[in-house]
């Protein structure tokens, strides 16, 4: 192994002021900016900041600062330093000695704001995983806001990619540790935790009890936690937020022009009715009193939401469109479909090959990705949904289908345990457990489309007259009490 380039080391006291707020930002503004200046080129390039192109680079910096901070904290001038050669294990060995003394600084401030009282209606609500992904947690800081409380959002912007489970444990709880000593210190923690298995099972079996209180969403979830765990849980359905609900004509035609510029599939199809101003493949504006109009001849519009996952096996939907596209062809008495897939994720390469590879007159599929604002519009202005989310525990329940029923969107569900909680088979929707059982379904409810009185508008009108609370009343009746009565400990 050769030798790195060599970096000057010092020896150096550790003084009180070493664990200041000012003596730590310093350290952090010098790693970030680069100790010193830099030699520039020909044209006489000085002080520009650079990133480091070496580990020994990046520590040379760490230590540099460090010598620098020495130097203020006992009150010399300069530290008498020694070239040396170093090797990657001797890097590794100081980067290692820089994180501890980072997670001892952090340490000393945490223990600082400890020793002062809590706030009262201050939340931290902890995510282990992507928050992006977690929506039930988004709406429960939300609704923590909306009743006066001050809340720290703790998780992951994305979820880290790293080599190994092991691996992934130990760095998000180091980073959950750090981000954590930051935030003052709140009077509740709301902490999601999912299903577990193994060395990470038996650490749950021991800390989870310890909780003042425990949430599911699913009976079936509670039985287990009561059963395996002897924890005792409330279950707590997931509701509806308010801005799932059905979408005014004139919202839908807006957004079905946004989406026709960058969607075929959305765009104008066969001539103009009477001249209309604006006209897409569902709706037009008439030009006499400018109101819009559904076409007569619209397709159905079908939609799903998934992350791309494992837990969704999209094939079954596929051969599904394809059995159905023959049906068209066979004269049945049936729309023409254009299938809206939302999301992203690991696997969205992969079936957009296998879409592109199938040969569809009268079904399109696109598989956008919307923002944040659109995606309840198009919930709500869709006619059918379609979820093939397959529980990986069998305990908890699909949220996109709770969203399509807050829109009174009729749903075809795949089957798993405890679905039943949510989509009653016939009732307020239909349960498939392949894609013959799909295909049937979709014929069933899109005959006659889009005359009102066929069976998909039975189930929409069902679901209207169905709907009950919303998130935010659900919310205020079922969890603000547990909070509100909580004790704090000391």
């Amino acid at each position: 192994m050769s030798d790195l380039p060599a970096v000057d080391v010092g020896v150096f006291p550790l003084q009180e002021g070493f664990g200041s707020r000012q003596a730590v930002e310093d350290v952090v503004r010098d790693l970030l900016r680069g100790a010193g200046r830099h030699e520039g080129d020909q044209r006489g390039e000085h002080d520009k900041p650079r990133h480091p192109r070496h580990v020994s680079e990046v520590l040379s910096r760490a230590l540099g600062a460090l010598r620098r901070l020495a130097a203020r904290s006992s009150g010399l001038q300069k530290v008498k330093t020694r070239p040396v050669r170093t090797t990657t294990w001797q890097l590794l060995a100081l980067g290692l000695l820089v994180v501890c003394v980072s997670v001892f600084c952090r340490y000393v401030r945490w223990r600082r704001r400890r020793s002062a009282a809590p706030s009262e209606r201050r939340v931290c609500v902890v995510v282990l995983g992507d928050v992006g992904r977690s929506p039930r947690m988004q709406y429960h800081a939300l609704s923590l806001s909306k009743h006066g409380y001050r809340v720290d959002f703790v998780g992951f912007l994305v979820g880290p990619r790293v080599i190994s489970y092991v691996t992934k444990v130990i760095l998000q709880s180091l980073q959950i540790l750090f981000t954590l000593m930051k935030t003052q210190r709140p009077s509740h923690i709301l902490l999601q935790q999912e299903v577990m298995s193994g060395v990470l099972r038996r650490y749950e079996r021991v800390f989870g009890p310890l909780a003042a209180h425990h949430l599911c969403v699913t009976n079936a979830m509670r039985e287990d936690l009561k059963e395996n765990w002897g924890i005792s849980a409330t279950t707590l359905y997931d509701k509806p937020p308010s801005i799932f609900r059905e979408t005014p004509l004139e919202l839908r035609h807006q957004l079905f022009l946004r989406l026709a510029q960058t969607l075929p599939a959305f765009s104008n199809r066969g001539e103009e009715p009477g001249g209309a101003l604006e006209q897409t493949a569902f709706t037009w504006r008439n030009p006499d009193d400018l109101t819009v109009t559904w076409r007569a001849d619209r397709p159905a519009l079908l939609i799903s939401s998934t992350s791309w996952t494992e837990d969704e096996d999209f094939s079954v939907l596929l051969k599904a469109l394809e059995e159905y596209e023959h049906c068209v062809r066979e004269g049945r008495g049936l729309p023409a479909l254009v299938c809206v897939i939302t999301g992203k994720g690991p696997q969205k390469q992969y079936y957009r090959k296998l879409i592109n590879s199938l040969h569809l007159e009268h079904v399109e599929i696109c598989t956008p990705w919307l923002e944040a604002e659109d995606y309840p519009t198009l919930l709500g202005s869709a006619d059918l949904g379609v979820c093939l989310h397959r529980s990986s525990s069998g305990l908890d329940l699909p949220m996109k289908v709770v969203d399509m029923f807050g829109c009174c969107l009729p749903v075809c569900a795949i089957h798993y345990r405890c679905l039943s909680e949510l989509v009653k088979h016939e009732e307020n929707g239909l349960v498939f457990k392949d894609s013959q059982e799909l295909t049937s379904q979709l014929q069933s409810l899109l005959s006659g489309f889009p005359r009102a009185e066929g069976r998909l508008e039975e189930f929409r009108r069902s679901l209207r007259t169905s709907r009950g609370q919303g998130w935010d009343e659900n919310w205020t009746q079922n969890v603000l009490p547990l909070i509100t009565t909580t004790t704090q400990s000391p």
